[in-house]
Parts: C-alpha cells; sequence; structure tokens
C-alpha cells in the first residue's frame, strides 16, 4: 500500500500543496500534522510508522518533511526499513524507469544519502552565519543572548514574518526610516538588521 506523509511546522502554515502532490502520486492514505520538526513527538508519524508492512510504501514531497536534521531523517528511514517497507522522495529524482527493484533502492537510498549530506551542510553554514551575526550584535551593543525577536529563526511566528518582509525591503532599496514606520520597528533595529542582512545575506 502507498501512504502519504505530510506536515507543516506551525497550526498557520498550509498543507494542501503537500497532499496534492501526494494524491497526484496515487497515495491511498494520507497522514498528516501541524507540528515543529523541532518535536520528535510526533504522532501522526509515529502511528504511519506502526501501521506499515512489506512493500508498503511512504511517500512525501520533501526529505525534510521527516525531521530537522540528519539524525532525525536516517532515525525515520531505519525504521521504515526495518519494517520491509520503501521510502520515496517526490522532489528527488525518480528512477521508475529501473526495472532491478534492488537497484531502483540502491539508487534511490543514495540520493537520499546525498540530499541529506547537503541540507546538514546548509544547516552549519546558517549556523555559523548566526554565530557571525551575534559576533556583530555584541560589537554593536544591541545582544540581548536567546532568539531574536525578528529572525528567520525567531520563536514568534509574527517575528518570521517582520525578517522576511524587512529582507524584502532592504532587497528593494527601502530605507530605514520607512521600513521602521512601515513595520513598527525601532529604527536601529532595522539599522541592525540591514547591517547583519549585508554581512550574512540573512537575519
Amino acid at each position: 500500500m502507498k501512504f502519504g506523509y505530510a506536515r507543516v511546522s506551525s497550526e498557520s502554515q498550509n498543507l494542501d500543496r503537500q497532499i496534492m502532490a501526494l494524491k497526484q502520486d496515487g497515495c491511498e492514505c494520507i497522514y498528516k500534522e501541524k507540528i515543529s520538526g523541532k518535536n520528535l513527538d510526533r504522532p501522526e508519524l509515529k502511528k504511519l510508522l506502526k501501521i506499515i508492512h512489506i512493500n508498503d510504501e511512504i511517500v512525501v514531497l520533501d526529505l525534510d518533511r521527516l525531521g530537522r536534521n540528519n539524525n532525525d531523517i536516517t532515525s525515520v528511514m531505519n525504521k521504515v526499513r526495518e519494517k520491509q517497507a520503501t521510502f520515496r522522495v517526490l522532489s528527488l529524482p525518480s528512477f521508475d524507469g529501473v526495472a532491478d527493484p534492488n537497484l531502483k533502492a540502491l539508487l534511490n537510498n543514495l540520493i537520499i544519502e546525498i540530499y541529506k549530506y547537503q541540507a546538514e551542510a546548509e544547516r552549519q553554514k546558517i549556523k555559523e552565519r548566526q554565530r557571525q551575526g551575534i559576533e556583530i550584535a555584541k560589537k554593536n551593543g544591541v545582544y540581548t543572548g536567546g532568539t531574536a525577536k525578528y529572525s528567520l529563526n525567531s520563536n514568534n511566528p509574527q517575528g518570521i514574518i517582520l525578517a522576511k518582509k524587512m529582507i524584502e525591503m532592504f532587497e528593494q532599496g527601502i530605507g530605514n526610516s520607512e521600513i521602521s514606520k512601515l513595520l513598527g520597528i525601532s529604527r536601529q533595529t532595522v539599522y541592525y538588521k540591514r547591517k547583519l542582512y549585508k554581512a550574512n545575506r540573512t537575519i
């Protein structure tokens, strides 16, 4: 049986795009949940891993729907293999034209391992940019510790939205004073965020 799994990180996000892709691929049953990848207690994913049997297939749109890092994703994949089921990612290359099932599985696993490595490397780059950003903040006397209020990694969804808007305005060439007025954020914060963005291409 072909199962689909769809996940978004918060209640405000929409599952429709993932669900549509999974249905188009012919998934007979789709498990879906709105929960952060940081939360390892994903009840719908646990249910799915519990019921699968030999020759079943789990399909996801993107590999990162399974977890927030390499270890999380590997753990899920190992559980799928223990059940002698298979796993497929729609956003990665397909090997449907390969007749030998063993070769097909080998190629699929190889692509997934490469993707996991690239994703983990990108996460490490982001961490390094954040570290550099904190150093800049400390030098400018505006670092308060913890997660920044207006950041792509903020714990507050509204903070993430405002951070994205700031980046868009930076790229459009809008001045600090105008951004401050439009978003209701202090000029000092906008100035700091622009400097951070110029240095790291993220905030």
